[in-house]
């Protein structure tokens, strides 16, 4: 795909993604279902977090496009470097595992991830540009350009911290109010929980690797230097 081809998708993908994330974060606080928008407000949401984690990915990759345009190639190989890393360690498996982890419980039982009263709060369009259109930017994105993933261990360390911080952040929310972010950790017994969780982070880790794979499959493309 040619350069400036690129810098109008990522701009346009930016844009996209600026624009959900603001629609969310901007829910009139007098439409707020109250056992919803608790302590944390929408930032305790992991799919909130992501819409935030695309438009901050787009607009790197917006960034490199435009050096890259005006021939700035040393400045564009160090953002380059971290467009990539974002998009093999937290934008694509993150983005997956929203949409597919979502519909699964949805399809299961709403009440756990997405309570019935949301429906008059939150349109649906913007459920599925939260929940649905994340999967097929990010495959989108993979047939767009190649990505170079770091080497494996490094990756998989990085995923994992920010697993790791994303949990903190859960039973930190659940120990100043008492109440779980999604309904369905309140199912668990403690061991439970924890075994949910490392459950959670080995499917996400199986999504780094499935776009890795796609990566190399597509592209050919070679890792970075450890």
């Amino acid at each position: 795909m040619e350069i400036s081809t690129l810098a109008t998708y990522h701009c346009l993908a930016f844009v996209w993604y600026f624009f959900v994330a603001y629609s969310i974060t901007h829910v009139k606080t007098e439409e707020r279902p109250s056992e919803v928008f608790l302590y944390g407000g929408q930032w305790k949401y992991l799919t909130v977090l992501n819409l935030v984690l695309q438009a901050v990915f787009y607009g790197v990759s917006f960034l490199a496009d435009v050096l890259r345009l005006i021939k700035k190639l040393r400045c564009a190989k160090c953002v380059i470097s971290s467009r990539d890393l974002l998009f093999s360690v937290l934008a694509f498996p993150v983005s997956t595992f929203v949409c597919i982890s979502f519909w699964t419980l949805y399809t299961y039982n709403r009440e756990l991830v997405y309570p019935k009263s949301l429906d008059g709060v939150i349109p649906l369009w913007l459920n599925h540009a939260m929940h649905t259109a994340v999967l097929p930017f990010a495959l989108l994105e993979i047939l767009a350009l190649p990505h170079r993933y770091p080497a494996k261990k490094k990756g998989l360390i990085l995923l994992g911290f920010v697993a790791f911080l994303y949990i903190s952040w859960v039973l930190w929310i659940y120990s100043v109010t008492g109440e779980w972010v999604y309904p369905l950790f309140a199912l668990f017994s403690p061991p439970g929980l924890a075994a949910f969780f490392a459950g959670s982070l080995a499917i996400i880790i199986s999504f780094y690797n499935f776009g890795e794979f796609l990566n190399r499959m597509i592209w050919g493309q070679s890792k970075f230097s450890s």
